[in-house]
């Protein structure tokens, strides 16, 4: 179908053009039509055309090293997909598929290269384009990176945050609590032992002071460090809602292809129920594959 010179004017990347090159582009390009759930194209077929999304939904999608169906993009109005296997001529390393009834502008290199001669300033608003989606893939790897929250904690901490951590770890073991007693009992029996000479006599008015000022300090160093798991159980919290997030989008899609499996199967079925169904003379039709 012949392409409306109006429909280009809405891509951002022919918004440039003026009304004569629009109108030339529009003679080359096509405009194709997508029922729901129909294949743009799939992975590993031949790059020689790319898409513009007019009107619909498309959702171009690829496979992870763990087999998981993983989204890419879901282009709007205007947006391109499918463009970096057409620019270098090498299959498509995505799937692309009609989410509902959707039209698009079907683009060539031949074209690229025409509109290129007509407007060279157009290759800018490709390279836009381009960035866009190289972004969009970066926030894909980061979003889909495995992440230890600890070692995210340990390489954020400052200098101050070890020291808390190195404190509230030494007090709240049993090493702590035998050296503290040790001290408390040697400090006691040997001001006991001096009598009148002793520096501090009971009951321990200096030893008092000092167990405050221990307490007064120690009590911030380990709501520090307090402060500081709880972040790390917040970032693990995150990082599995993210997990539970991506297996229950690969659930709904495991389910939406059951869902085609089983229409396709039905289908199936009804044709050869009416094939093998009798005829007007009682004879039954016999089925052959290659009807």
């Amino acid at each position: 179908m012949a392409c409306n010179p109006e429909v280009l004017k809405h891509v951002p990347l022919f918004s440039l053009l003026d009304d004569e090159e629009t109108a030339v582009l529009a003679g080359q390009v096509e405009v194709r039509q997508f029922a729901p759930h129909q294949r743009i194209y799939k992975m590993r077929d031949a790059g020689g055309r790319a898409y513009v999304m007019v009107s619909g939904r498309v959702r171009v999608t690829t496979i992870d090293e763990d087999q998981q169906e993983v989204v890419v993009d879901e282009p709007g109005p205007g947006e391109f997909f499918g463009f970096a296997s057409m620019l270098d001529q090498t299959p498509h390393q995505t799937d692309a598929i009609a989410l509902e009834q959707t039209v698009c502008v079907e683009v060539d290199r031949h074209d690229i290269q025409i509109l290129l001669e007509r407007k060279p300033h157009a290759g800018m608003d490709m390279l836009a384009v381009l960035g866009r989606q190289f972004h969009g893939s970066q926030k894909l790897v980061r979003i889909r990176a495995s992440r230890n929250p600890n070692t995210i904690i340990e390489q954020e901490a400052s200098f101050g945050e070890r020291i808390a951590d190195s404190v509230s770890g030494f007090g709240g073991s049993w090493t702590f609590i035998v050296i503290f007693l040790v001290v408390l009992a040697v400090y006691a029996y040997i001001n006991s032992s001096l009598g009148g000479r002793a520096w501090d006599p009971y009951p321990y008015i200096l030893l008092n002071l000092f167990l405050s000022m221990l307490a007064a300090i120690q009590a911030p160093v380990i709501m520090m460090s307090q402060n500081r798991q709880d972040t790390k159980d917040r970032l693990r919290s995150e990082l599995d809602y993210d997990v539970n997030r991506r297996a229950e989008m690969e659930i709904q899609g495991l389910a939406r292809k059951l869902n085609l499996l089983a229409d396709q199967v039905s289908d199936v079925h009804n044709l050869v129920r009416q094939n093998l169904s009798p005829g007007p003379s009682g004879e039954t039709a016999t089925f052959h594959p290659d009807s």
